[in-house]
């Protein structure tokens, strides 16, 4: 599948901050986001929320409401300063903030979810276009890595935009266990984005740490090989098809989204309950490498790669965009 032209990207006054002044974390690393991409006093909300890793229903209602009192109709995504809560019962945060909460979806999780017609969009302003804003969490494991993720998403701006630097690497990870492969059908063939700078590179698991200047990483594996981290590009993204990817408490044994930002990957992803191995809940490796490589956003790319994110969380510094022209 080929991704469609976007039409533009997100730029730092369509993005709404969402604070939790209950949340230590929450407060150091919001400041430091308002001041790193120059946020304005409309485009924060500050809130008390539990400091739990799931809302309840009735906790998300209230949530969903702040949010549609106090912006306006000029922000179109939304960026999360916390570590937790992440999820709303079985559904992540940021899925029910976009598609709303399925009370269904709990009972059968491994069922199709909602669709998402942001899926490989052009749009580059979801809530006018979609009637939704997509969000993404500041996640990180401490305060201190939370502010220099933000600082490698803000340093990743432009950084690849310019034909004349040298190359970078797309690593899609190859892995013997059949229920995790499934997204193996959609690599892209080595060799098709080199004429740009970008070499695409098909290695079996373990070998994160043998390439220079990666740019993204795709795998199916259960715990994913991070120490010694990988060689990340500022804007660099890595993600695993795993069961509970998204549930950053780590509780189930499996690697997190969280482990590939403290590697020093900038945005990632993960189920935050059991999908199954359904190709449309997780990262459609092309769509989300090539709207990446057109100039769009970090949150943009991740959203537009995901059909059905109902059970999708999505973290890192939502505006990097390495390939955004100046």
């Amino acid at each position: 599948m080929g991704a469609t032209r976007a039409s533009g990207r997100l730029t730092a006054p369509a993005i709404g901050l969402v604070i939790n002044v209950d949340d230590a974390y929450s407060v150091e690393v919001g400041a430091h986001y308002i001041a790193r991409r120059g946020l304005q006093p409309a485009q924060v909300l500050r809130l008390s929320l539990p400091l739990h890793a799931s809302l309840s229903v009735a906790e998300f209602q209230r949530l969903q409401q702040q949010i549609a009192d106090h912006f306006g109709p000029e922000i179109q995504a939304l960026a999360l300063a916390w570590v937790a809560p992440y999820a709303v019962e079985c559904q992540s945060i940021t899925g029910s903030l976009a598609l709303g909460f399925d009370p269904d979806l709990c009972q059968r999780s491994c069922a199709p979810s909602r669709s998402s017609s942001y899926f490989n969009s052009a749009s580059s302003r979801p809530l006018a276009d979609h009637g939704w804003r997509p969000s993404m969490l500041l996640a990180a494991p401490s305060a201190a890595q939370g502010k220099e993720l933000i600082d490698r998403g803000a340093a990743a701006d432009h950084s690849l935009a310019l034909r004349e630097r040298a190359p970078v690497q797309a690593l899609f990870v190859a892995t013997d266990d059949a229920a995790r492969r499934v997204r193996m059908a959609l690599y892209p063939p080595p060799g098709l984005l080199r004429s740009i700078g970008v070499e695409i590179q098909e290695l079996r698991a373990g070998a994160l740490q043998t390439l220079p200047r990666l740019l993204l990483v795709s795998t199916g594996s259960v715990r994913v090989g991070l120490s010694p981290a990988p060689d990340w590009v500022s804007g660099g993204l890595g993600d695993h098809l795993t069961s509970f990817g998204g549930q950053l408490a780590g509780t189930h044994g499996q690697s997190t989204a969280l482990d590939w930002i403290a590697s020093g990957a900038t945005a990632s992803h993960g189920a935050v309950s059991e999908p199954c191995n359904h190709l449309q809940k997780f990262p459609h490796p092309q769509v989300l490498l090539l709207h990446y490589l057109q100039g769009s956003t970090a949150i943009e790319a991740y959203w537009k790669s995901v059909a059905w994110p109902q059970q999708s969380l999505f973290i890192g510094e939502p505006l990097a965009a390495p390939f955004a022209r100046p």
